[in-house]
Formats: structure tokens, C-alpha cells, sequence
């Protein structure tokens, strides 16, 4: 079901197409096909590399030149996959090794994941073919565990294997997640959050606004975007996250920019790391 409506949202990532338009649709098809969000879609552009998730009032649209990504988190009952594709719009020549270098990393990466593997292999696997098409991963992103009402877990995979340690355990559910670009690899974040978190272990017990709060209940601690709460736009939701905030227990993902401006492409599958060997959930 993730690959099947990544690679519809793909297509729909054309010069003039609204960023907003595409998120909505690759988010309606999901639930038409029975299943949730793990977070809300987003569609960073260009130098943004991850994070950017459209307000309900964005108008932003594609250009052609956009090295455009697309990163789903589907589930279903609580258990999560997470993947992403980068379009290369309007099929510039000057983007295709960005696309190419994203995708053979994941590849590489996938060869070396097996029951007990060191995680430092699998992210060696991600650089050195990352460098053999001339450009960096990125060293502060990495890929990570995914389960149960949870998107982000351990253990981490990391795009540099000096910053990689431990073993893949049997059993194990991991995101893996390349990033490429031609600057030096760091992002930081940049903007204003749309995407946000309620900790279930810090939920409050009551809240100023009952019915709006339970709403955010509802999303069971998986990140949540302002559009997935329209019924409550406006001051009543303004007013809850701000509320949430102030009592610490909101958290905010701002979307994050590769730091000296340089384009960045992903590339991303799931994978389950099964005692009889390697299942890719995304393929």
C-alpha cells in the first residue's frame, strides 16, 4: 500500500502542480485504502531536506529544477512503514546523479542489511556509493527503527559509518533512509513548524479545549500536521498548541535546510529483518 501510493504521489509531482494539492491526495488515498498516516505526507523542495509539510492555506507550487521529495509513513493498527521517493521535475540533466546516487545508496544499503549485521556496514554501504557518483550524504540525517505507533525508534542508521555502531537484531522493523547532496551534509532547521507531537506518556489530563484535544489524542503519539485538523482551524487550534507548548509537552518539527543552500535528494524503503532473511515492506 506505501509503494503503491508513493509512486501515485510521484506522478503527480509536475511543473505548476500545487506542494499542498499532492500531500492532500497521497493522504485521501491512504485512507480510502483503510489505512492511517504514520505522519503527515510531506514534500520538501530543493535544498529543504526533509520536514516540509504544507500549511492548509500553502500555495506553493512546483517548478521545474525542483529536486522535489516525497516521504509517506503509512500504518495500519498502529504498525508503521516509512518511505520516500525524489522526482527530478522536468528531468533536468544537472539533477539525475542527485536521483540516481539516492537510489543506488538504498540499494547498496539493503545488500548489507542481514540478521546480526553491523549497522556501521550498512551505513559504509550508503557513503562509499554516494561518493562514487561525486557527492555527499547527508551525516545528519539518518535512517532509523520504525513499530508500533512509533515513526522514529532505535536503533539508528546513520548515512556515515564513523557515526554507526551496534548490530541489526533479528526481528528488527528499520527505515533506511539516504540523503545525498553536493555541500557539505549537515542540515539545521529552518522555518516555521507544521508538523507536531503529543507524547502519549505526557498526555495531559484535561485541557482547555476537550473536543480539540482529543483530536490530537486521536493520532496515538504519531505526528500530526495543522491540515489533519481542520475542523478545528483558527484560534481553538492555535490556542491548544500553544497551550501544549507552554506546558512542555508538544513537540515541533521545523523543516530542515541543508545549511549552505545545496539541493538534497532521498531516497527511502522499510525493511523487516527476518530470521530467514531480508523483506523490503516498500519495494
Amino acid at each position: 500500500m506505501a509503494s503503491d501510493v508513493r509512486d501515485a504521489g510521484a506522478r503527480l509531482i509536475v511543473a505548476g502542480a500545487r506542494v499542498r494539492d499532492v500531500c492532500v491526495a497521497v493522504e485521501e488515498e491512504i485512507a480510502r485504502r483503510g489505512a492511517g498516516c504514520a505522519f503527515p505526507v510531506q514534500s520538501s523542495r530543493n535544498d529543504v531536506a526533509a520536514h516540509y509539510c504544507p500549511s492548509p492555506a500553502e500555495e506553493t507550487r512546483y517548478a521545474e529544477g525542483d529536486l522535489a521529495k516525497l516521504d509517506i509513513g503509512v500504518h495500519i493498527d498502529g504498525w508503521v512503514v516509512d518511505t520516500a521517493v525524489t522526482v527530478n521535475v522536468g528531468d533536468l540533466p544537472r539533477h539525475r546523479r542527485f536521483v540516481d546516487a539516492a537510489h543506488a545508496a538504498l540499494e547498496a544499503a539493503i545488500a548489507a542489511v542481514a540478521p546480526e549485521a553491523e549497522i556501521r556496514g550498512v551505513s559504509e554501504a550508503i557513503e562509499s556509493t554516494v561518493r562514487r557518483f561525486g557527492l555527499h550524504a547527508v551525516r545528519s540525517l539518518c535512517g532509523h527503527g520504525v513499530g508500533r505507533w512509533q515513526v522514529h525508534g532505535p536503533p539508528p542508521i546513520p548515512n556515515a559509518p564513523d557515526l554507526a555502531g551496534g548490530r541489526l537484531s533479528t526481528g528488527a522493523v528499520v527505515a533506511i533512509e539516504p540523503f545525498v547532496t553536493d555541500g557539505p551534509g549537515v542540515v539545521a532547521e529552518h522555518g516555521e513548524p507544521q508538523v507536531f507531537r503529543l507524547d502519549p506518556r505526557r498526555e495531559p489530563a484535561a485541557g482547555p479545549d476537550p473536543e480539540a484535544l482529543a483530536a490530537v489524542r486521536a493520532f496515538h503519539g504519531l505526528p500530526f500536521a495543522r491540515r489533519q485538523l481542520a475542523a478545528y482551524a483558527g484560534p481553538r487550534l492555535e490556542g491548544l498548541l500553544r497551550w501544549l507548548r507552554e506546558e512542555g509537552r508538544l513537540m515541533s518539527y521545523a523543516p530542515l535546510r541543508e545549511t549552505t543552500g545545496h539541493p538534497v535528494a532521498q531516497a527511502e524503503h522499510t525493511v523487516y529483518v527476518g530470521p530467514g532473511g531480508v523483506e523490503v515492506l516498500t519495494r
